[in-house]
C-alpha cells in the first residue's frame, strides 16, 4: 500500500523461459490429469471455478490442497498459481485445486470483503462435498494462500464455524458460504464443523484488515483500486469505515479471531514470508505466528531468505528480480515436506 511503484510491478508478470530439465521437474503433465474450469458456484450468475489436478499414479485417494491466490481482494486470478499448482502436482501426490472466487471489483465494484470470505468457505464446502470424484479424500484437507488468498485460508481455519443464515454481515459478523449442498444450512453446517481441515500454509499473509483499512485500504492511495481499473470505495460499501465500525473490520481480520486452544485445536499451520517483503513484513507476520503461539496452537515459521513479495506467483518480475523457476521451488519443498508431515506421508 504503501510503496505504488512497489506495488505496480507486482502487476508487471513476464512468463520467463526454462529449458527442459526445469520444465520437466516443474512440470510434468504425465503425473496428473487436469480438469480445467470447472463451475462450483454461480453467486447472481457470476460463475466462480477452479482447477482441479489429480495425480495419475494408482493409490485409491489422496489428499486435498485447495489453493486461493492473492491481488490485495482487486486483481488476479487462479492463473496467477498455474505454475505453483504444476510444480505441486508434478512433486508430490496431492490433488490440488486452484480456485476463483469473486474480487471487490467485480460485479460493477459491488463485492464486498465479507462477500469474498463466503466464497473461500463455500468453495471448501463444494471441495469437501466433490472431491472424491476427483480421487480427493475429503476427510485430509489442507488450505493455501499467498498474500490476500493467505488472508482467506486463515479465515477459514480461524472462522469457519462462524455461520449464519443472516446474509447480512453487519447484522452479526456472521458468514452464509456462497455455496452449501441441497438442504444444509449454515447453521447445520457450523454444527457439523464442515470447514475443518487438516494443515494450514500461509505465505506472506494478510492478517489485519482493521489496520489495512485505517491505513488507505479504501483509499485511492491503494493502488490497487487503479490497476482493477475501479473506483476506491469501502470494502463493506460507502456507510462502513474501521474508525466507525471496527467490529466489522475485526471479524474480517484472522489475527483478531484466534481462539485458545482449549476453546478450539486448530490444525498445524506453516507460515512463510521473503525477509526483503516490504508489503506483507516479516515483523507482520512474525506477529501472527506469535499470537497463534501465545494462545498455543502449533505454528511452524520460515523466512526465506533474500526473497520478496509474491516469489509464488507465475512467471518472473524484473523490478523484484524474481522468477518462478529459481525462487519458487524452494518454498514449494518446504511446503511439500509440511504436508507429508502433517498427512504422514
Amino acid at each position: 500500500m504503501k510503496n505504488l511503484i512497489f506495488v505496480y510491478v507486482l502487476l508487471l508478470t513476464v512468463i520467463g523461459c526454462s529449458d527442459g530439465k526445469e520444465l520437466l521437474t516443474n512440470n510434468d503433465p504425465s503425473k496428473y490429469q487436469l480438469e480445467e474450469n470447472v463451475v462450483w458456484a454461480s453467486p447472481e450468475g457470476f460463475d466462480l471455478t477452479l482447477d482441479i489436478y489429480s495425480p495419475v499414479s494408482n493409490r485409491g485417494s489422496y489428499p486435498v490442497l485447495v489453493i486461493f491466490h492473492g491481488g490485495g481482494w482487486l486483481i488476479n486470478d487462479n492463473s496467477i498459481m498455474d505454475q505453483m499448482s504444476q510444480y505441486l502436482a508434478t512433486n508430490s501426490e496431492y490433488v490440488i485445486c486452484n480456485v476463483n472466487y469473486r474480487l471487490l471489483s467485480d460485479q460493477d465494484n459491488s463485492v464486498t470483503l465479507d462477500e469474498i470470505v463466503e466464497d473461500a468457505f463455500g468453495a471448501v464446502i463444494w471441495i469437501k462435498h466433490n472431491i472424491s470424484k476427483y480421487k480427493g479424500d475429503n476427510s485430509r484437507i489442507a488450505v493455501t494462500g499467498d498474500s490476500a488468498g493467505a488472508h482467506l485460508s486463515a479465515m477459514i481455519v480461524n472462522s469457519g464455524t462462524n455461520l449464519s443464515s443472516d446474509e447480512e454481515f453487519r447484522n452479526n459478523l456472521s458468514f452464509t458460504p456462497t455455496y452449501l449442498p441441497n438442504g444444509k444450512t449454515a447453521e447445520q453446517a457450523s454444527k457439523e464443523n464442515v470447514l475443518n481441515v487438516q494443515a494450514a500454509i500461509l505465505s506472506y499473509g494478510a492478517f489485519d484488515v482493521y489496520k489495512a483499512g485505517v491505513e488507505g485500504l479504501e483509499s485511492s492511495k491503494n493502488p490497487f483500486w487503479l490497476f482493477s481499473r475501479s473506483k476506491a470505495r469501502g470494502v463493506f460499501g460507502k456507510e462502513y469505515s474501521p474508525i466507525n465500525n471496527p467490529a466489522m473490520y475485526k471479524a474480517l481480520s484472522p489475527i483478531y479471531n484466534i481462539p485458545e486452544r482449549e476453546e478450539k485445536i486448530l490444525p498445524p499451520q506453516l507460515l512463510l514470508v521473503g525477509s526483503e517483503d516490504g508489503l506483507t513484513t516479516p515483523l507482520s507476520v512474525k506477529e501472527y505466528a506469535t499470537k497463534l503461539e501465545s494462545f498455543g496452537q502449533k505454528t511452524e515459521y520460515w523466512e526465506y531468505a533474500n526473497r520478496n513479495h509474491a516469489f509464488l506467483d507465475s512467471g518472473s518480475n524484473l523490478f523484484l528480480g524474481s522468477s518462478f523457476e529459481e525462487d519458487a521451488p524452494q518454498a514449494l519443498d518446504k511446503m511439500i515436506d509440511f504436508l507429508d508431515r502433517v498427512f504422514k506421508l
